[in-house]
């Protein structure tokens, strides 16, 4: 007798699972999933035999500019040949000026090729005799005198430290933040080569051991937060792994379920979060792991604008850092999903959807060049 009770209230469970959580009939067996991720994977490794496209490559009709990793000798060098060049406009009777690389709008280029935006080759001279350009010129002066110091002493700083070393000429860390890209650009280097890095930001965790600064790091053995993504990439390497994939999880929440599921284990994979827009040290990790490791990346957006601007990013880079887009972009990501064709598809409740704002549909607006850019990669579920 109470056995019968047992299963009836098991069947009763069942079909109360089964009208709470309607998709879960749709989706495929474990097996079949591993099967397809395999076949990516083997994709991915084949088509990485062949050679990468470089903006070289290209016989554009625009010029286009891009900065290369420099070492720190050569950034100090940089620094000094353009003080001397400085100086003897100011001997000359000219004063001084700097001739900034254009980071707008109108100087950006979107190139299908590399299916990145670039920057075009549009300067700006930013005089000190100027009422209107003189603070930022001196701003620009500092940043660069505070670079050579850093890179004779060979140490790291975050760009909040560089903010601090002089607040009443930076007066907001927006505005040392924006001369520091503008100083990548006139020196023609990556930022992480002027040994200044922002705050730890993105997390990793899954089947990845790798180093750090020597230490050998095992992401499945780091609990549920994860490892933190180091800032300085360059003190990272022998990156090793068994996974089928590289799952991006846009939300902090999503992947700490993921994480407490270990999910890894599941289906071998690693899982790694920027936890909302992403930071360069998270790009720059992305890109390391799809170059060494040759696996595919699989994204995990929300259904919003927002998901899919963040996804560009990743993908194609951003206004803000395009002078450095084939460092910080990772190519061929796919679009796993949360698709607004889904929101019907798997039955998602009424309750669970907010209807567009006004910011909402300008970041639409904004964002409709990503949208282009990502229907070729949708992963079907």
């Amino acid at each position: 007798m109470a056995d019968k009770r047992k299963r009836r209230r098991a069947d009763a469970d069942s079909d109360d699972e089964s009208v709470r959580l309607p998709f879960k009939n749709r989706l495929k067996p474990d097996s079949v999933i591993l099967s397809i991720l395999e076949t990516l994977t083997e994709a991915t490794k084949s088509a990485s035999t062949s050679k990468t496209l470089t903006l070289s490559d290209l016989n554009l009709s625009s010029t286009c500019r891009e900065v290369t990793d420099l070492t720190l000798s050569s950034v100090q060098t940089e620094i000094q040949t353009l003080a001397i060049s400085l100086a003897k406009s100011i001997l000359a009777g000219n004063g001084f000026s700097f001739s900034v690389p254009s980071r707008a709008a109108t100087n950006q280029l979107y190139v299908p090729e590399l299916d990145r935006i670039v920057l075009k080759d549009k300067t700006s001279v930013r005089p000190y005799a100027s009422v209107s350009t003189v603070r930022k010129t001196t701003i620009t002066a500092r940043i660069l005198s505070l670079i050579h110091q850093l890179s004779l002493k060979n140490i790291h700083v975050t760009k909040r430290d560089l903010f601090y070393t002089d607040v009443k000429l930076f007066q907001d860390q927006t505005q040392s933040d924006a001369v520091l890209d503008d100083v990548s650009c006139i020196l023609g280097c990556t930022r992480s080569s002027l040994n200044v890095v922002a705050a730890e930001k993105g997390v990793v965790v899954g089947r990845l051991i790798f180093s750090d600064n020597g230490d050998m790091i095992d992401c499945t053995k780091m609990g549920m937060g994860g490892k933190a993504i180091p800032p300085n990439i360059d003190r990272v390497g022998d990156m090793s792994s068994d996974a089928l994939f590289i799952l991006l999880v846009e939300k902090d929440a999503a992947y700490m379920r993921l994480a407490e599921d270990r999910f890894y284990n599941r289906f071998p994979c690693i899982i790694v979060t920027a936890k909302g827009q992403p930071d360069v040290a998270t790009r720059l990790f992305l890109r390391k792991m799809k170059m060494e490791l040759k696996l595919p990346v699989l994204a995990l957006v929300d259904s919003d604008p927002y998901g899919l601007k963040i996804l560009s990013v990743y993908g194609s880079g951003s206004k803000n850092m395009s002078y450095d887009s084939a460092n910080l972009t990772t190519p061929d990501i796919k679009w796993l999903g949360v698709r607004p064709s889904d929101l019907d598809k798997y039955k998602i409740p009424e309750q669970c959807r907010l209807p567009m704002t006004e910011q909402d549909i300008k970041t639409v607006t904004a964002a409709r060049l990503a949208i282009v850019m990502f229907r070729s990669r949708v992963i079907s579920a």
